[in-house]
């Protein structure tokens, strides 16, 4: 891939500025001043050594800050550009960095803005993206909306950014192991077993050449090839990880490399899952990646692995024995339903190492959303939704415009996909998934109407209330140990943070710029659809309260001062889990939207 040019360099940055301004004033980590003699909606930022910048920015829902230019520094650098990596220089005596932290943010952030540039060197118009299948999409979107530095994937050299970033839109070939079950164990939903799984995900051929390197390997030493699982491993954390931290196992023939698979896999936006490309219903697989990401290193945890299969099978079970979500609503758990977790004995026996020590190799097998569309139907991340084109037309509208439906019609059949499965979940289950937008996949019939959803990512993602419910006791042991357990009005975080703080604080400006639909109107209809939901079930009211969906205010997410504040660039034995990571609290606009009835 050629370099960035001058200008997507410029572009990438400008936005990125922008972005910096807008997301550190939102989680107060910088705390901008009114300038009444440059106007109404005119900002300062003032910073040591006489240095400040100002802005134009308006208001909007959870006290978001919209910058309506590119901020602007006094004095004005005599040299190179007032750029994005300048303002977090200005602003490190206010944030407090340490030298080591400050480098270790401008890598990210110089990483995250190459991969921007990249991306907007191969930017399509609104329509050519509405044309583009989910996997191919993927390579278009935006990365976290909240977070500033949200492609940095440090540990990744410029060859392997090309060769697995999803920007790229590359192909993959993975490579095969096997590993003693001394170190490694299989799992998966009834009826699918190890053998069963490879028969369905390599062809005979392959799997005929794989078992012939494995029972070359056990013929030099005292190893059975029965003994033995297969798993994929990316082959950059072959590289990176396998072939140095597992140098003791492959000496001893532990573990034995089979060879490289020939399908081609393509990196969603989560990097270490993957889609097969040339058999597309085959699974998904995720696998670990050495590398840090959007705050955490991006491995496999070995226990929430080897649950993950029954917690897919209980989460199924739970659809399968509900009429609501099996029968009226078109709402798919996306079944994590076979793993392998491999332990590393060296590692394990230093309990207080960081964790990327102990998330070192493993894969999981998730069904494919494809297999989930009909005739015509089509499936786009809840992500995608906030993409522009490069003509300045927003994906939603050239939906929209796709499906003859009026804005307000098609936001309504937007809102009842994604809401009353999420919703059912929480208020009859005590259960939690993490819908964000990229863990949300959007299904829509062949007009481009919204008709229901698929959510990912469970193991580690599924949380539940603390007290005991009937509808836990089917859960698995070894289920039941992974999952975390929250009260009613954390759990709710996976809507008020996760979807209406994390994703609509960024689609309803969008909705209001380009389909002109107001804000008040876009929450209005979205307390209509929760409303529904409780009028469609008034046995479970009481338990709204709880939850505090339309509570007057909540606690407010905090990611970048998680990754700039916390423990983000430092190696940690414990890994940040749930929801935890909050400053402040913001207003609620369902608590004032109007209400089912009204018409606003």
């Amino acid at each position: 891939m050629n370099r960035p040019s001058r200008t997507t360099w410029a572009e990438a940055g400008r936005r990125l500025l922008v972005k910096a301004v807008e997301e550190f004033a939102y989680e107060e980590l910088l705390t901008p001043a009114p300038e009444p003699a440059r106007g109404a909606d005119a900002y300062r930022l003032d910073f040591p050594g006489g240095v400040h910048w100002t802005f134009h920015a308006t208001r909007g829902t959870f006290g978001t800050w919209r910058l309506t230019g590119t901020p602007v520094r006094h004095p004005a650098p005599a040299d190179g550009e007032a750029g994005p990596e300048l303002l977090l220089l200005d602003a490190r005596p206010v944030l407090g960095w340490d030298g080591p932290t400050t480098a270790e943010v401008l890598r990210e952030l110089t990483a995250t803005r190459r991969a921007d540039a990249a991306s907007l060197a191969r930017a399509l118009p609104a329509a050519a993206l509405a044309d583009l299948d989910h996997l191919d999409l993927e390579a278009h979107q935006d990365g976290h909306p909240c977070m500033l530095l949200n492609k940095g994937r440090l540990g990744f050299s410029a060859a392997d950014f090309v060769a697995y970033a999803p920007e790229t839109a590359d192909a993959v070939h993975l490579t095969w192991a096997a590993v003693h079950t001394s170190l490694a164990a299989y799992s998966g939903v009834p009826g699918l077993d190890a053998g069963t799984l490879l028969k369905e995900e390599l062809d005979d051929d392959v799997r005929e050449r794989f078992a012939g390197v494995l029972a070359a390997a056990c013929a030099e030493g005292p190893y059975e090839p029965s003994d033995f699982v297969w798993l994929p491993v990316h082959p950059f954390h072959w590289d990176e990880a396998v072939e140095t931290l597992f140098a003791p196992y492959l000496a001893e023939g532990r573990i034995v490399r089979l060879g490289e698979g020939p399908d081609r896999y393509r990196p969603l936006q989560s990097i270490r899952t993957l889609a097969n490309l040339d058999h597309p219903h085959r699974r998904n697989v995720k696998v670990p990646l050495l590398i840090r990401n959007t705050l955490v290193w991006r491995g496999l945890k070995t226990e929430p692995t080897h649950a993950a299969p029954d917690v897919s099978a209980w989460l199924h079970a739970v659809r399968a024995n509900d009429p609501y979500l099996s029968d009226e609503l078109r709402f798919h758990p996306l079944g994590e339903v076979a793993a392998v977790c491999v332990a590393h004995p060296l590692y394990d026996a230093v309990t207080d190492a960081p964790y990327r020590f102990h998330e070192l190799l493993g894969a999981v097998w998730r069904e494919p959303v494809g297999a989930l569309l009909g005739e015509g139907e089509q499936a786009r991340t809840m992500a995608a939704l906030l993409t522009t084109g490069s003509d300045g037309r927003a994906l939603v509208a050239e939906l929209v415009e796709r499906s003859g439906l009026a804005a307000r019609p098609w936001l309504e059949k937007f809102l009842a996909a994604l809401l009353p499965g999420l919703l059912h979940y929480l208020y009859r289950y005590g259960t939690a998934f993490c819908p964000h937008g990229e863990n949300t996949v959007v299904l829509y019939d062949a007009r481009n109407v919204p008709i229901g959803i698929a959510v990912k990512d469970f193991a580690e993602d599924v949380n539940l209330l603390p007290e005991d419910r009937p509808e836990y006791a089917t859960l698995s042991r070894r289920a039941e140990a992974v999952l975390l357990r929250w009260p009613a009005h954390e759990l709710a975080h996976s809507l008020l943070s996760a979807v209406f703080a994390g994703h609509f604080r960024f689609f309803a400006p969008l909705v209001e710029q380009h389909l002109h639909i107001p804000e008040d109107t876009f929450w209005a209809l979205v307390r209509a659809e929760i409303e529904r939901y409780h009028a469609r079930f008034p046995e479970l009211a009481g338990r709204a309260a709880d939850f505090g969906l339309l509570a007057p205010d909540f606690d407010r997410v905090a990611l970048n001062r998680e990754q700039l504040l916390g423990g983000g660039f430092h190696d940690r034995a414990e890994k940040d889990e749930g929801f935890d990571v909050v400053h402040g609290r913001v207003a609620n606009p369902l608590a004032t939207a109007a209400t089912a009835g009204e018409d606003k």
